[in-house]
C-alpha cells in the first residue's frame, strides 16, 4: 500500500509547539485552552497580532518552531515504522518552505520517522499538494487541512483528517490518536 502524510499538525503538534514558542518569546502566558478553540489555522490573534504582524512572527520563529522539541504525536513514529517494517511506501507531502527542505528529513529522521529521499515532497502550495497526491496514486492520506481534504474528496485516495479545532467541521473520516489508524482503515476498505 502507498501511504501519504502531511507532517506538520497531523505527525507532529506543530501549531501548539509554536504557540509556546510565541508566549515565551512574546513574555506572555496565554493559556491553551485558547489555543484548542482556534478555529483556524494561524495563531497570532490571541498574541494581539495583526495577520502581517502573525506572519512576521511565524516568518522569524521557523528556526526554533521546526527544529527544536516539536513533539511528534503518540504513535505516530511508531506507526510509520510499522508499516515500512510491513513493506509498504511512505510518503511526506509538506507544504514547508523548500528552503527546509533537507533539514526537514533530516529533523524527521533524528525523531525516528523512516524517510526515503524519493518519497519527500516538500514547498507545495495546497494545489500542488492534490496534484502530487493523485499524481502518486496513493491509498491513503492522511493531512489535518480543509483546503488540501476537501479538494481530494473525489479522488480514489481514501483521505483522513487528523481532528484540530479548526477543521471540525470537515466530515471525511477522521481521527484524534494515531492509534485509532487500523480501525479507520477497516472502516474505509468497507465501505469500498
Amino acid at each position: 500500500m502507498r501511504f501519504g502524510f502531511d507532517i506538520d499538525d497531523t505527525l507532529i503538534n506543530l501549531r501548539e509547539h509554536a504557540f509556546h514558542v510565541y508566549n515565551k518569546k512574546l513574555n506572555q502566558n496565554i493559556a491553551l485552552e485558547i489555543f484548542h478553540a482556534l478555529n483556524k489555522v494561524e495563531i497570532h490573534e490571541p498574541f494581539g497580532m495583526t495577520a502581517e504582524e502573525g506572519s512576521k512572527m511565524w516568518n522569524s520563529s521557523l528556526e526554533e518552531i521546526y527544529y527544536t522539541n516539536c513533539p511528534p504525536y503518540l504513535g505516530a513514529v511508531e506507526l510509520l515504522q510499522q508499516l515500512t517494517k510491513e513493506g509498504h511506501e511512505i510518503f511526506y507531502i509538506t507544504a514547508r518552505p523548500p528552503e527546509h527542505r533537507e533539514r526537514t528529513k533530516k529533523w524527521l529522521e533524528e525523531q525516528g520517522f523512516p524517510v526515503k529521499n524519493e518519497n519527500f515532497y516538500c514547498g507545495m502550495k495546497d494545489q500542488e499538494k492534490v496534484n502530487i497526491i493523485k499524481k502518486l496514486q496513493l491509498d491513503y492520506y492522511f493531512d489535518d487541512k480543509p483546503d488540501v481534504l476537501n479538494t481530494l474528496a473525489n479522488c480514489e485516495t481514501k483521505v483522513f483528517v487528523k481532528t484540530q479545532s479548526y477543521n471540525e467541521h470537515l466530515t471525511i473520516p477522521r481521527f484524534s490518536d494515531w492509534s485509532e489508524w487500523k480501525q479507520l482503515i477497516g472502516e474505509a476498505e468497507n465501505l469500498r
